[in-house]
């Protein structure tokens, strides 16, 4: 099934913001039941607000969004409204689901037209509730404060893609690829994308970097599933994406596995 990744269960983009933990630190967590315990010491406060807020996102990352949830209500009794968090709150939120709970923490977070980070979660959200013309808007402003974040314009592409503007979704992916390709969830997308602009032999030759015949077939088994319902814009359903930041995710390759 194509999902967009910005849903993901396993979050690509969390995943490459994670950092790797010394190995006296989750002994601490251990030791204290929560992530959060100990950062009321000043000496460490800044060091260790990094740390867990990347164990938190490990969390996340493994699938464990519900523990990530908790985590961060302990996190916030020493941040409260701390952007990074609110931000990771939304996230898991919207892997859940929650998309209503996913809007109402997206509100406590200062709007700011030059925080990329801040309007790629906007869009996440906008994209969950199936409003991707709006999607499309808030990728496409973050993508100006983050030219060069390849994951940003597979959203951005992806959301144009679903609005039914294929032409528009075919530049912003060929972009994201042109950074990034060896990501399969952006090539993926891109042949999709070309499928659906009626550019096949641009899409059979993308798809022609997929090695293994069997994965390339697989691929082209799911674009050909896919691009019917996306030959004409999709109505904005409201609910949840189904999957674990957006853009389809790709069937199996050998280029490898997910990250946001």
């Amino acid at each position: 099934m194509i999902v967009p990744l910005a849903f993901c269960r396993h979050g690509r983009v969390l995943l490459a913001l994670a950092l790797v933990a010394p190995a006296a630190s989750p002994a601490l967590a251990a030791e204290h039941g929560s992530p959060a315990a100990g950062l009321s010491d000043p000496a460490v406060q800044g060091s260790t607000r990094t740390l867990y807020l990347s164990l938190i996102r490990q969390a996340r990352v493994d699938g464990r969004a519900r523990a990530a949830l908790a985590y961060l209500d302990d996190f916030d009794r020493q941040y409260p409204r701390d952007r990074d968090a609110l931000m990771l709150r939304v996230n898991c939120l919207l892997d859940l689901g929650q998309t209503d709970a996913a809007e109402a923490a997206l509100k406590r977070i200062a709007q700011n037209p030059q925080d990329g980070g801040v309007l790629e979660v906007r869009g996440h959200v906008a994209a969950a509730q199936g409003r991707w013309q709006q999607a499309a808007t808030d990728y496409a402003e973050a993508l100006v404060q983050s030219p060069a974040n390849p994951l940003i314009g597979n959203a951005l592409g992806y959301a144009r893609l679903r609005s039914g503007q294929p032409e528009l979704a075919v530049e912003a992916l060929k972009a994201a690829y042109d950074l990034a390709p060896r990501e399969a969830v952006i090539r993926n997308n891109l042949v999709l994308a070309l499928t659906v602009a009626g550019r096949g032999g641009e899409a059979d030759t993308v798809l022609g970097s997929v090695r293994d015949p069997a994965a390339r077939a697989r691929i082209r088994r799911e674009v050909a599933a896919q691009a019917p319902s996306l030959a004409a814009p999709v109505p904005a359903v409201p609910g949840p994406v189904l999957g674990p930041v957006p853009a389809p995710a790709p069937a199996p390759a050998e280029t490898g596995g997910q990250h946001g």
